[in-house]
């Protein structure tokens, strides 16, 4: 029986431990995305889903102008065949 709180006890520390991870790299992400807006890049799709931890195609399917957390994201323009990604720093 101790035996088996201890390996709870170990697994919930463990589990703290990746949700801390977690954090600090959505952190990274959103100090990441402020630095995009604040300097104006245009990214492509794959790159804001990947800023975003999510497919592609959600991205492309929310349309023209749309919010994501502290920012308004907006469809720029086409590129070839991808298709460029403004972020801007949502008021309030």
């Amino acid at each position: 029986m101790e035996e088996l709180e201890e390996r709870l006890q170990e697994d919930s520390r463990l589990g703290q431990g990746n949700r801390i991870e977690g954090l600090r790299h959505l952190i990274e992400s959103l100090r990441i995305a402020d630095e995009i807006a604040e300097k104006g890049y245009l990214i492509s799709s794959s790159e804001l889903a990947d800023l975003m931890n999510v497919n592609a195609s959600a991205v492309t399917s929310r349309g023209n102008h749309w919010s994501w957390r502290n920012w308004v994201v907006s469809r720029v323009r086409r590129e070839g065949n991808q298709i460029l990604w403004q972020l801007e720093r949502a008021e309030g």
